[in-house]
């Protein structure tokens, strides 16, 4: 994922000093989000009227290490307005190197530059048409198209403001992304937008602000632009033409002179904006935030922040809410740990404890889901359940969807969203439809979730993030309280999405008499769960340990069966290296024939319904040479006998498991990072 960062002070002097750090700082927030290379781009004079870029490959450390060596920058120049933006890559179009970084630019004066988070479908087309009309490319991105678009654009029609080249652009744009644009030719504006890839705007101002929405501002139709033209309206009108490429239209926006703009109230007209591709890099400057919706356009001109879109559609609300966020600094920094996802790991049994905080009653042994429970009557007449994520948030509903079955009695499936919607999956109106994403902004969950929404489909939505697009769009919803998730691969918010399932199938079963004994030994788990969590995680040292060596190898394989399977497809996710989540079950249809003594084995074997298959799969692993790691429970000498007998390593001190949902299952083997791993 790329990450933007930028920051417009408005009558708030900044030396240029300032501004860099504050960008820089923006960019080691977004670290997290994984990249290959690190730019910035900020005014070289005090006019705006000239634009400097500096871009590196490699860490923002290099970036940072580049600008605080120039030569040519004045650090101690003051600036009462001035914008800032910067950029981390992770390549998509062209290999990492300074030339396909990011902010990129539309002409060697850098008249107009821009950066991206996301991937243009269309850009191979646009490409061609700017080739025809002289313009020469100097990277292999897909993002340039953008900037020189908006230069051509420019060339064409002079008269139109930036935010209007804005809009013009992005209607010739197919596929996903969040763009935050700077030129030189409107000094001290900035206009960004989005589609598919999350973008929020941070609000810092001494005084109070005017309103807590902002309106909406929409383009007029163009019947009713021509009358008011023929009529003498002073609407200010920008006739345009075509643009000569097959289908790419560029169509005229007209608004009207009165609109209604954010400010700060009072005489005091200082302010200060940040656009992130996430809270984290602004909560250090301000908790007031906007959450961009698809296809707004945010501009700030004056200091004045206005939000435009280029239709309304049905059901779509005419405001953008200022949202306070209750995300503290501490939660996003590291503290004593090595990384974010260590971090996280031990995060753990507090995340659990807030999923359930208000949620379940341990002594009356009842679950309230507030979000949800006005449509449960709705749910329990539907024909299925569809569970419907990406990555580690698909696993979460592997992992749930046996207890699913068993307590709600429904048909249950599970969906990755990219296949959901290659596939045109049928969608009948009596479906409930789950949307599972950490971040609220997956893209293809999010396309998955329209696509539901629009066949009539009852839509849930399972995030992280409150004011996330899933959250947004969703009928109701469950939020799954994890706390900040900084590192990329998700380790709290499994667990959590993993519990708020499970706290689904106990509301869905409440009333059902047959199933209270069931349910009742699943919340004794949940009470429990918290300090089960904490005796897994007393093997850091001991998985450490075992993860320097398996990284050595060049693969590794994960076998487990039953409730353990998703374990064992999250835990190869997780290792970034070559590994395969096998289901024991599986084992002679393929996968047997990769094992032999020099391929990493681990294997989950769990004192469950499953075990003497899992104990067969043990013996057919053994049998072509294998020494797999075993992990099982304390206590389990019949595993751990079998295991001497084939010649294998057991780890048996994961806590005793009851017959319950095996809810502690998601935190069994949580691994970690070790010297030279990627995180």
């Amino acid at each position: 994922m790329c990450g933007i960062f930028a920051y417009l002070n408005y009558l708030e002097p900044r030396t240029r000093q300032e501004i860099l750090e504050l960008l820089i700082k923006g960019l080691q927030r977004l670290e997290y989000r994984g990249y290959d290379s690190a730019g910035v781009a900020f005014d070289g004079d005090a006019n705006g009227k000239s634009i400097q870029i500096i871009r590196r490959s490699g860490k923002v450390k290099m970036l940072e290490n580049e600008i605080w060596n120039s030569k040519d920058i004045d650090f101690n120049q003051s600036f009462d307005t001035h914008v800032g933006i910067s950029h981390t890559r992770w390549a998509t179009h062209g290999a990492p190197s300074a030339n396909n970084s990011h902010p990129q630019r539309s002409d060697e004066s850098n008249a107009f530059v821009v950066v991206h988070n996301g991937i243009i479908t269309n850009y191979k087309e646009l490409q061609k048409f700017l080739l025809a009309q002289g313009y020469e490319f100097e990277s292999q991105t897909d993002t340039e198209i953008i900037s020189k678009l908006i230069m051509h654009i420019h060339k064409d029609k002079p008269h139109l403001s930036f935010r209007e080249l804005v809009e013009q652009v992005i209607q010739q744009l197919e596929g996903a992304f969040a763009l935050a644009f700077k030129s030189k030719h409107y000094p001290n504006e900035c206009v960004a937008t989005r589609r598919g890839s999350p973008l929020l705007v941070g609000i810092k101002s001494k005084t109070h602000l005017a309103t807590d929405y902002i309106p909406i501002l929409y383009s007029k139709d163009l019947e009713k632009q021509k009358q008011d033209e023929n009529e003498g309206s002073d609407i200010r009108s920008h006739p345009t033409t075509p643009l000569p490429l097959g289908t790419l239209q560029a169509q005229g926006i007209h608004r009207s002179d009165s609109t209604t703009e954010f400010h700060p109230i009072g005489e005091n007209k200082e302010v200060e904006y940040f656009f992130a591709s996430d809270a984290s890099a602004v909560i250090e400057h301000t908790n007031r935030v906007i959450f961009l919706e698809d296809d707004d356009v945010a501009a700030v001109k004056d200091g004045n922040l206005t939000i435009h879109r280029l239709k309304r559609t049905l059901d779509e609300s005419t405001a953008r809410e200022i949202i306070t966020l209750k995300m503290a600094i501490q939660e996003i920094m590291k503290g004593s740990y090595s990384t974010f996802m260590q971090k996280e790991i031990f995060e753990q049994p507090e995340s659990v404890i807030n999923t359930m905080r208000g949620r379940v009653n341990l002594e009356a042994e009842t679950v309230v889901l507030g979000g949800i429970k006005d449509y449960i009557p709705e749910i329990k007449r539907c024909r299925r359940l569809l569970l419907i994520g990406c990555g580690t948030s698909y696993h979460s509903a592997v992992a749930t969807r046996q207890i699913l079955e068993e307590l709600t009695e429904l048909p249950v499936m599970v969906e990755l969203a990219s296949d959901f919607m290659d596939r045109n999956t049928p969608i009948f109106r009596d479906d409930v439809c789950f949307f599972i994403s950490q971040s609220g902004e997956t893209a293809d969950t999010l396309l998955s979730l329209r696509y539901c929404k629009n066949n009539g489909a009852l839509v849930v939505g399972v995030t992280n993030t409150v004011g996330s697009s899933i959250c947004r769009e969703s009928r109701c919803g469950i939020h799954i309280n994890a706390g900040p998730e900084i590192g990329v691969a998700s380790t709290k918010a499994y667990t959590s999405q993993f519990l708020s399932l499970v706290m689904f199938a106990l509301v869905m079963s409440e009333d059902r008499i047959s199933m209270q004994s069931r349910r009742s030994e699943i919340i004794r788990g949940l009470k429990v769960l918290p300090e089960q969590i904490k005796q897994v995680l007393e093997l850091d040292s001991e998985v450490l340990k075992l993860s320097k060596e398996i990284y050595h190898q060049k693969s590794v394989l994960v076998m487990g069966r039953g409730f353990n399977y998703a374990t064992c497809l999250e835990g190869a996710l997780l290792t970034y290296m070559h590994s395969e989540g096998i289901l024991a079950g599986e084992l002679k249809h393929g996968p047997l024939a990769l094992v032999d003594d020099a391929m990493p084995v681990i294997m989950v074997v769990t004192k469950d319904p499953v075990y003497t298959k899992c104990m067969n799969a043990l013996q057919q692993v053994t049998a072509r040479g294998g020494r797999p790691i075993i992990i099982c429970e304390k206590g389990d000498e019949e595993t751990q006998v079998c295991s001497q007998i084939f010649g294998s390593t057991t780890y048996s001190r994961l806590p005793s498991r009851h017959t319950y949902c095996y809810s502690y299952a998601a935190a069994i083997f949580p691994y970690r990072c070790s010297e030279g791993m990627q995180c």
